[in-house]
């Protein structure tokens, strides 16, 4: 038995990945989520799944915020990606943030049904066209990009959401009041974070924000 978390808010969707799982794993049990809400609860009530799959476009999910927040809660469950964009760039950052794997939306089935036995074996998966494109298109910036999800990985899941705000531009009292956490509370949050991310100002620390976004694809889903 194979316990899956399914989390997308496209119910079509998440039928074809039943479809994946049913061809893929002989047994296998899903349980749907339609937002990181939903997903969260469903960990929380169950607390034994194989693996999770999360889009990055949906409720409760901006950019690597949702990966980052279950890797932070959960970091013993395997998480992949599902996304419709296939960015090469945006697959590795994905990598580097902790995800064991990066299956596109218009992955054929069989090829998915692949793509999730891959990783219920303990490997991690990128699509081989994306292998390719980064075997003769190096991805710029790629160092850089690993030493940043390394930093933020080490961000608790409440220091990941006072990041976020900060991110937002929202004072300590905002943070504290949408938290409800006293103030001198999130300024301990904000001095932690400076920390773990090597940086000295709230200003630095947006532009780390900044990087668990990626508005520039948000067109598509």
């Amino acid at each position: 038995m194979c316990k899956v978390l399914i989390a997308d808010d496209h119910p079509l969707f998440r039928d074809a990945l039943k479809t994946a799982l049913s061809l893929s794993v002989e047994g296998s049990l899903p349980t749907e989520a339609s937002n990181l809400e939903e997903a969260i609860e469903a960990i929380r009530a169950q607390g034994d799944f194989d693996l999770a799959l999360l889009d990055l476009s949906m409720p409760g999910v901006n950019g690597f915020s949702g990966l980052l927040a279950l890797r932070a809660q959960f970091p013993a469950l395997p998480v992949v990606i599902v996304s419709a964009h296939e960015d090469a760039k945006l697959v590795y950052q994905a990598i580097d943030y902790g995800a064991v794997g990066f299956i596109p939306k218009s992955t054929p089935r069989e090829e998915m049904a692949e793509a999730l036995r891959t990783v219920i074996k303990g490997n991690v998966y990128v699509p081989p066209h994306i292998q390719r494109e980064e075997r003769t298109t190096e991805c710029n910036g790629r160092d850089d990009d690993a030493e940043i999800a390394r930093r933020i990985a080490t961000l608790t899941a409440q220091q990941l959401r006072v990041l976020e705000m900060l991110g937002t531009g929202k004072l300590n009292k905002e943070i504290a009041f949408e938290l409800n956490i006293a103030e001198t509370t999130v300024k301990a949050h904000v001095s932690a974070i400076l920390q773990k991310l090597k940086v000295y100002s709230r200003t630095q620390a947006v532009v780390f924000a900044s990087k668990l976004h990626f508005d520039s694809f948000q067109g598509a889903r």
